[in-house]
């Protein structure tokens, strides 16, 4: 039995310290001895929970296709959620196996994928939901940018400090709601919520991706205008 592996790990934070590749590779190491498989590649995926575009998978499913190579995950219900991915797997025609659900096959992963399309599309809703609450309830998400225009404009130290913490103050409410959701479905650590802000689309008030330390800001500055 000949495998090819892949892995995943979230940031490239963790694909440097190896955080979270440990586990897997022992998991797969383990699965391959008992199978007396070889391993003949490794691909590992640094990317987003939310990132429909998997180089490494692609090129794993290659290999494993020419070689007539099973794929192997080290864990499938870690990836259960994004569509893309078990469409992929789905529609590759490459056997695969995942250590911690052996039985599963085309029809399983196929079921899995539709449940996380409806799962994508039912956060998309509640998303929008609770910022038309946010809004109803009179809160406004202010001009990110207005610490910018104050510079242009040649505004003061002072209204400069306070425009700009009115504008993290109004997006850290109208982030409430969402924040308050994502918890309530269990996902608590800092790096779980950053994951679940960037797949449902949520950018930080500059506009940028959300990591644990913009998480934690954030957290403080809702608990602040609370």
């Amino acid at each position: 039995m000949k495998l090819v592996t892949y892995e995943r790990v979230s940031t490239a934070r963790q694909g440097r310290s190896g955080l979270g590749l440990d586990a897997q590779r022992a998991a797969i190491d383990a699965f391959a001895q008992e199978r007396g498989a070889a391993v003949l590649a490794r691909f590992t995926e640094i990317e987003s929970g939310g990132k429909n575009d998997r180089p490494e998978l692609e090129r794993a499913l290659t290999l494993a296709r020419l070689t007539g190579s099973t794929l192997v995950i080290a864990k499938l219900d870690r990836l259960s959620r994004n569509a893309a991915f078990l469409l992929t797997l789905q529609s590759s025609g490459v056997r695969f196996v995942a250590c911690d659900m052996p039985e599963a096959n085309d029809l399983t992963v196929g079921i899995m994928a539709l449940v996380a399309q409806q799962e994508r599309e039912a956060i998309s809703r509640r998303t929008k939901e609770a910022l038309a609450a946010a809004k109803a309830r009179g809160v406004k998400l202010g001009n990110p940018n207005g610490a910018a225009a104050l510079r242009r404009a040649g505004k003061g130290g002072g209204a400069l400090r306070e425009t700009v913490s009115q504008n993290a103050d109004a997006h850290a409410a109208a982030l409430a709601p969402v924040i308050e959701a994502i918890r309530a479905e269990g996902y608590t650590s800092l790096r779980a919520i950053a994951e679940q802000l960037t797949t449902r689309g949520m950018m930080t008030r500059r506009g940028g991706r959300w990591h644990v330390s913009s998480v934690r800001n954030l957290l403080g500055r809702i608990g602040n205008v609370g």
